[in-house]
């Protein structure tokens, strides 16, 4: 497998809505199009994503809109919030670009903006960024992920041909926020309903019990931050997976917007390294 690389391009998108659906009670889809998208560099990576830019209230940008003279030029809290959103799909013939964002009513930045977006809005974005796709040659995948790692494991399947053995765990709320999913042969995805639990104590759990197939594994496990360091340890020091067979992260974490997450990633993930190589010896 080519080593991964990650791609965080800054190009600046313009993406115009063309419809909207809420596939689940709090999962709502959002296309967006337009000649903004034209040339939109997706599509060899599963886990692309895009952060969407939210002005600030009472500011106003200059045009045309250049975020490098934005950052050069307004005071750190005069630039536009940030949010991350995986791409569920990038259609190129058609020019879509479709995101979903989990819904929790009123809270939030970018939820209340999906709820209320209808065909014609218009919001900025830079990316994409990237760096998975699942590995062609391996002997089997293994997914894992909660809501916020649903798009990219979709993406995924649809990826992943026919007849390779892949184990696919979404930890969701309810029943009512299980999505129908296009399934290759050879996979098997297991809908875990989280309840009234920590958010990935069952995916965790799950995972753990899970019997490996043989064969070189490729893994995608992403989503809150907490249950992710519980199975990178896991994967990495109990079962001895090389790190460039994984591709993991938090994609947030409880008790945290985006902002106050991100400023705290690089500390977490020195510490995560730094308790994975005291544990390897």
């Amino acid at each position: 497998m080519a080593k991964e690389q990650a791609r965080k391009g800054p190009a600046l998108s313009t993406g115009t809505v063309v419809r909207t659906e809420r596939i689940t009670p709090h999962m709502i889809r959002v296309v967006l199009g337009g000649p903004g998208l034209t040339g939109f560099p997706a599509g060899e990576f599963t886990d692309h994503y895009v952060k969407l830019l939210f002005p600030r209230p009472g500011v106003s940008y200059p045009e045309p809109f250049d975020m490098a003279a934005v950052r050069a030029e307004y005071p750190r809290d005069q630039w536009p919030v940030t949010r991350t959103y995986t791409v569920r799909a990038w259609d190129a013939d058609a020019g879509e670009l479709t995101l979903d964002f989990v819904y929790h009513g009123d809270t939030g930045l970018a939820g209340p903006w999906a709820e209320a977006a209808r065909p014609g809005d218009e919001i900025r974005f830079l990316g994409p960024g990237g760096a998975y796709a699942p590995d062609p040659d391996a002997g089997w995948h293994l997914l894992a992920g909660d809501e916020s790692a649903l798009p990219a494991i979709a993406a995924a399947l649809e990826r992943i041909g026919d007849g390779v053995p892949v184990r696919a765990f979404v930890e969701v709320a309810d029943a009512a926020e299980r999505q129908d999913l296009k399934v290759p042969g050879g996979a098997e995805v297991v809908w875990l309903e989280r309840g009234g639990r920590r958010v990935g104590e069952a995916l965790t759990e799950a995972v753990r019990a899970l019997e490996f197939p043989p064969g070189e594994i490729h893994a995608f496990v992403h989503g809150e931050a907490g249950f992710v360091r519980d199975l990178r340890r896991y994967l990495r020091v109990e079962k001895g997976i090389p790190l460039e067979r994984l591709s993991i992260s938090g994609y947030w974490r409880v008790g945290r917007d985006e902002d106050g997450w991100q400023s705290a990633k690089r500390e977490w993930n020195r510490e995560v390294e730094e308790e994975e190589a005291r544990a390897l010896g």
